[in-house]
């Protein structure tokens, strides 16, 4: 229930935000551990750390100026992959930060790097991989990125991200082939 109420306390902050930026720039947003964000283990539980990845990714679109546009388009964000990499826990009520980042695209999907940090130090650092969609269809990161008004070019991908896009095929090449 609390991620409801946080998704609440996003929209109402994504209606008072009139600052956006370049769509390649990195977007924080704070965030504080609640007890029924825990485990048995007293830490930030696993499955959280993806849903506090998609409020993060809702506040970046936003910051990028597409959120009014997605919404206006009915685009709905779809996640094709995730890695994610746990490096130190989190506690309850710990405060944190979220940093997204887009870091690249190809022909069909968008790339994504987030990572968890505090106070303490790095926490997790994950990759996403995703498109929009449409009733009709998927939507090109050449209409998204115009959308955003981005003119630039395309970055050069990070090595981790390149590697593991070439393990996602072969992934899905094995699988595929039986």
């Amino acid at each position: 229930m609390n991620l409801y109420f946080r998704l609440l306390l996003l929209l109402w902050r994504i209606r008072k935000n009139n600052h956006t930026q370049s769509v390649l720039k990195p977007v924080d947003i704070d965030f504080k551990v609640m007890p029924s964000d825990c485990d048995i283990n007293l830490h930030l539980t696993n499955s959280r750390y993806l849903a506090f990845m998609d409020l993060a990714r809702t506040w970046m679109t936003e910051k990028m100026g597409l959120f009014s546009e997605v919404m206006k388009r009915r685009w709905f964000p779809i996640v094709n992959a995730t890695a994610i990499t746990y490096i130190r826990d989190i506690k309850p009520f710990q405060k944190f930060t979220v940093t997204t980042q887009l870091v690249g695209w190809d022909h069909k999907y968008f790339y994504i790097e987030q990572k968890f940090h505090s106070d303490r130090g790095l926490h997790a650092i994950a990759f996403v991989r995703g498109v929009f969609r449409h009733k009709k269809g998927i939507i090109s990161i050449e209409e998204m990125l115009e959308v955003a008004g981005y003119e630039g070019d395309t970055p050069t991908m990070p090595a981790e991200i390149v590697h593991w896009k070439a393990m996602l095929e072969e992934k899905k090449n094995k699988n595929l082939a039986k």
